[in-house]
């Protein structure tokens, strides 16, 4: 299964969805979490009070995480996490380091 993951650093999920540049993506298999990917990506949250929802950014960020089950972030939004639902792709908050994060999530889906 692959899963996209936001953080600063690699090492843990700690990027807020709207602030990533880019997603590093996973394959989880059981307990095991293993790089595969990385997908630079335009951030989402602009500040822009006249395009505060940027549609084209989310397909855009969508079309780029295509084939991932999932998203994990350190926050999101409740109008992006929902258009990334309508997209086809779950939307998932946690922080901590990643692989050992995942492998837990994987347990739920």
């Amino acid at each position: 299964m692959l899963i996209a993951v936001a953080s600063k650093d690699g090492r843990e999920i700690n990027q807020h969805f709207g602030h990533a540049e880019r997603f590093l993506i996973y394959e989880v298999k059981g307990a095991d979490a293993k790089l595969v990917d990385e997908k630079k990506v335009e951030r989402y949250c602009s500040y822009d009070v006249d395009h505060p929802l940027r549609s084209h950014i989310l397909e855009a960020i969508a079309g780029a995480l295509a084939g991932c089950r999932a998203v994990v972030c350190a926050q999101i939004g409740q109008a992006p996490q929902m258009a990334m639902e309508r997209l086809g792709i779950d939307a998932y908050v946690a922080d901590g380091p990643i692989k050992p994060t995942l492998a837990e999530l994987v347990k739920a889906l």
